[in-house]
């Protein structure tokens, strides 16, 4: 797997929180009215940290509760459709697609969540929340074999789409070619 040696980030002016009210200091919600509707995509990932025994419990399909992969699975992918009624100044945005994948590692379980839109405005916070779901979801799945989980290194991978243009995380894999997405408003 290649690796790119540091984000690949647009130029831009100085930076700014465009959350807060720079005459009042309040914080705001972004109206993100006259921008125009792109398509966005946002890689998240993360990583649950499981004992050996408790893994060998995943792998042998021995939690009492089910298939944690499965069920963060789909838990990852509810909570990105839910990020604007967990993060106060999110838009809610109409998702094309959200993928949720995870995989077991020797130390636990990986997390990578990909979340599309044809919006005015990014998905990184629902790629992040479905990361962060679905690893809490492993941790009440698995917590009666492992009080120890952690849930670490929740992060932007990568980001296509707006003004801002694309991001790389320097840990990231080099991405493959995407298919170029649909224009908005054709079937």
């Amino acid at each position: 797997m290649t690796r790119r040696s540091k984000p690949v980030v647009k130029a831009a002016t100085p930076l700014t929180l465009s959350h807060v009210d720079a005459a009042t200091g309040e914080a705001r919600m972004v109206d993100v009215g006259a921008k125009p509707v792109t398509a966005r995509e946002a890689v998240a990932a993360g990583r649950i940290l499981i004992s050996r025994e408790a893994m060998a419990l995943v792998r042998a399909g021995a939690i009492k509760k089910g298939d944690p992969l499965q069920v963060a699975r789909l838990a990852g992918i509810m909570g990105a459709k839910q990020t604007s009624a967990l993060i106060p100044l999110c838009h809610p945005l109409p998702l094309s697609g959200i993928d949720v994948t995870l995989t077991m590692t020797g130390e636990g379980i990986d997390i990578e969540a990909r979340v599309r839109t044809m919006a005015q405005t990014g998905v990184e916070m629902e790629a992040l929340t479905a990361v962060a779901i679905a690893g809490l979801t492993v941790y009440d799945m698995v917590k009666a074999a492992d009080k120890t989980m952690r849930l670490t290194d929740v992060r932007l991978m990568e980001k296509r789409g707006g003004q801002s243009g694309e991001y790389l995380a320097a840990d990231a894999p080099v991405p493959s070619p995407q298919p170029s997405p649909r224009k908005a408003g054709r079937g």
